[in-house]
């Protein structure tokens, strides 16, 4: 009965960090969403909780981290349970960091809107890529939530698509600003808002790519980056 109760005990702490981790992804996917949002409309007021909401990402990973510590030195867990462990604070430290990068969006959306020419430059890249990025992260979000290993490392492969959206817009922005130097600064501005963009797919992935070690105890961080490399090479 004790061994029952201690169990117990343990399963409800494991429960509650991975609990508070979906609460932390729920709001960096809110963050994402209203940054993404103004980027497309020039809707100022949706920046109007940015910081706040970053600053509250900082202190949930922290207790997440603390909780984390503390159920590994209370309870001092094997196999699959070290191994969520560790991957909700890698997670909580990649949903810090996609907050961070969303306070990066905002700061140059506010440039951008007050830019006479912001509306002329196609950003399409832009927006496809932000959208993918958003799915990306609430996909790698509910492949945690289920610890569903198939759909995390199809999240890890959608990775590319994102990385060539940036390229394409990185190609024809250096194009606009050599043929016209006034756009200059805006073309700055946009590449720093695609380049957060394209981190934020980052740390959907880096999500993903725990889910598949907290399931399968495999990691493939680099795995797939290299074979990324071959094909590159070859084409």
């Amino acid at each position: 009965m004790p061994d029952k109760h201690l169990s117990r005990r343990f399963d409800a702490e494991l429960a509650l960090v991975s609990t508070r981790l979906l609460e932390m992804g729920g709001l960096a996917e809110s963050q994402i969403a209203c940054v993404l949002d103004a980027l497309k409309s020039f809707d100022l007021g949706l920046l109007e909780h940015v910081g706040d909401d970053e600053h509250r990402l900082n202190l949930m990973e922290i207790a997440i981290d603390d909780e984390v510590v503390n159920a590994i030195a209370r309870w001092q867990p094997t196999a699959s349970d070290l191994r969520l462990l560790m991957a909700a604070s890698k997670c909580a430290a990649n949903l810090e960091r996609v907050g961070d990068e969303a306070r990066k969006i905002a700061k140059r959306t506010r440039r951008v809107a007050m830019d006479a020419g912001a509306w002329n430059l196609n950003i399409a890249e832009i927006k496809a890529s932000g959208d993918m990025a958003s799915h990306m992260l609430g996909g790698a979000l509910d492949a945690f939530a289920r610890m569903d290993a198939t759909a995390a490392t199809q999240i890890v492969r959608d990775d590319e698509t994102i990385d060539a959206e940036f390229r394409a817009f990185v190609v024809k922005v250096v194009k606009s600003m050599k043929e016209d130097p006034r756009t200059v600064q805006l073309g700055l501005d946009y590449l720093s808002i695609a380049k957060s963009i394209e981190r934020i797919g980052d740390h959907a992935t880096n999500i993903a790519e725990s889910v598949v070690y907290a399931v399968r105890g495999t990691d493939i961080r680099h795995e797939h980056r290299k074979q990324r490399g071959q094909e590159n090479a070859a084409n």
